[in-house]
This record gives C-alpha cells, sequence and structure tokens, in this order.
C-alpha cells in the first residue's frame, strides 16, 4: 500500500472510531424505565408505580422465569400482575425465541422474577430474545426484576458464586455478562439483609467506571434515563469510585482505593448517575 494510501486509511479508521464513542456518548437515553426490586417480596408503592407505569387495564406483561427452576415461577407472577391491575400477562418460552420475541415487541412491561441470574443469561443465550428486550426498552417499555432478576439488569452482572464476604480482594467477586439495560451500574441485591456490602466494594474497585448500587429487601430503584428514585421500605446504597485513586492490584490481593463516595437512600430520595 503507497504511503499516501496508507495514512489517508489510518485517519479515516481514527475519524470512525472518533464518532463510533461520539455516537454511545451522545445517544438518546431510553425512553422506557427500569424497575430494579432487590428481592423478597414488594410494597403497595412498588406495585402501584409499576402498574402504572406499564399502562394499567391496557398494559401487556410478558414474563420470562427461567431464572427459577420452579414449574409454576412464571404462571405465579401471571397472576400477581394481573390481579394488581394490569391488563394481560404471559409466560415467554425462550425456547421458541419467535414467538417469545413477538410478546415482547407487543409488551409494555418484561419482567424477570427471582432465582438464579446465570442460569437466565445462560438461558437466553442466543435467542435474540436480549436484543429485543433492550429495543423495547429504548422504544418506550418498562422493564423490571426482582433478586436475580435485578442482578441481569447490569451490563457487569454478579453472579451470586461463593464469595468471601469478610474482605474486600481484587479479581474476586465472580461477575459475567448481564443484559446491559442499566450499563452504568453494578447491582446488588438482598443487599442489607445479606451483608453484602464487601462484595459490592470489591466489585467496584475491579471496575472503577461503574456505579455500584446495592438494593435491599423489599426495595426497588425506578429508572429514568441516568437518574433513579428508590421506592419500598428499606434503603440503597450507592458507591462511587469514578473520580476515586483506585490502585491496581493483582487478583486474589487486597483491593485498595481512596475517596470513594458513598450515599445511603431511602423511598422518594433520587440520584443522577451523571455521564
Amino acid at each position: 500500500m503507497p504511503r499516501s494510501t496508507s495514512i489517508v486509511f489510518v485517519i479515516a479508521v481514527a475519524l470512525g472510531l472518533a464518532s463510533l464513542g461520539a455516537t454511545r456518548s451522545d445517544a438518546a437515553d431510553p425512553k422506557g424505565h427500569l424497575l430494579i426490586i432487590g428481592g423478597n417480596g414488594t410494597t403497595p408503592s412498588i406495585v402501584s408505580r409499576a402498574v402504572e407505569t406499564a399502562g394499567g387495564k391496557a398494559g401487556r406483561v410478558v414474563v420470562f422465569p427461567q431464572a427459577s427452576e420452579l414449574a409454576e415461577t412464571g404462571d405465579n407472577a401471571v397472576k400477581m400482575w394481573t390481579e394488581a391491575g394490569v391488563g394481560a400477562a404471559a409466560v415467554a418460552d425462550v425456547k421458541k425465541p419467535a414467538d417469545a420475541i413477538a410478546l415482547v415487541r407487543q409488551a409494555t412491561f418484561v419482567w424477570f422474577p427471582g432465582g438464579d441470574q446465570t442460569r437466565l443469561m445462560k438461558a437466553l443465550e442466543g435467542t435474540g430474545i436480549p436484543e429485543a428486550i433492550r429495543a423495547r426498552y429504548a422504544e418506550g417499555a418498562l422493564v423490571g426484576g426482582t433478586s436475580a432478576g435485578a442482578a441481569v439488569m447490569s451490563r457487569v452482572m454478579i453472579t451470586g458464586d461463593a464469595f468471601d464476604l469478610q474482605s474486600i480482594t481484587a479479581a474476586k467477586t465472580d461477575t459475567k455478562p448481564g443484559l446491559g439495560l442499566f450499563p452504568e451500574a453494578i447491582v446488588d441485591q438482598h443487599f442489607l439483609k445479606r451483608q453484602r456490602m464487601n462484595r459490592l466494594i470489591s466489585a467496584v474497585l475491579d471496575h472503577p467506571d461503574l456505579v455500584g448500587i446495592g438494593i435491599d429487601e423489599a426495595t426497588a430503584l425506578f429508572v429514568t434515563g441516568r437518574r433513579f428514585e428508590v421506592i419500598g421500605r428499606s434503603s440503597v446504597v450507592v458507591i462511587d469510585a469514578r473520580k476515586a485513586a483506585v490502585d491496581k492490584t493483582p487478583a486474589d490481593q487486597l483491593a485498595t482505593g481512596r475517596d470513594l463516595k458513598l450515599s445511603v437512600l431511602k423511598e422518594g430520595q433520587a440520584f443522577r448517575i451523571k455521564n
């Protein structure tokens, strides 16, 4: 390749990469909302917000119960939301991806019950369903989940596999790719009840560009764009290391950082994740 041609090629690639980065950072916020619940039940305020946002009697819920091993999980979720006031609900069969995607495209509310988040992501892998859910969220649908269904909202998903809760250790928190609906955050659930502070701090120090959010039981985030409001009975803990001095630490060694920011929020309070 002549020198002049190679220079043009390099410049074109650089401009293309710069354009791609600008598109990502300047992209419009999704028109939909996320309802991310810490597990072990809801409150009337959480349920009423979900029903209202889903469209009430005009709403359509599609349930993905694959995180659970219990056969009745999907039907129980359908009963819960229809009795709460959502007009129609159906359980998605991920073994029939085309049918499941059709349900997603019609849905005003996509719901993930609890169980094992890794099990759920494996069930969705290669089906095209995650892409359809992200598209519906961008278009305006509500996407919600509890416990494992909360964990999958992150791009970097805490798996729930065994972890030493008595230390803050580098590369010790097991993570896998989640749905990426809330890409700026790492979500942890059952947070105060199960004493998961050390786990989330460790994950944040591994990924200091992401905001760690620990949601306690019967408590939820209602996410709109890059802002969330707390709803429910207990607290939400936010750990922000984006402007902290985080040390590069070898795996399995004690992780360290300075000037992390900590916020503790309750129902009615809000937090904005800036670009």
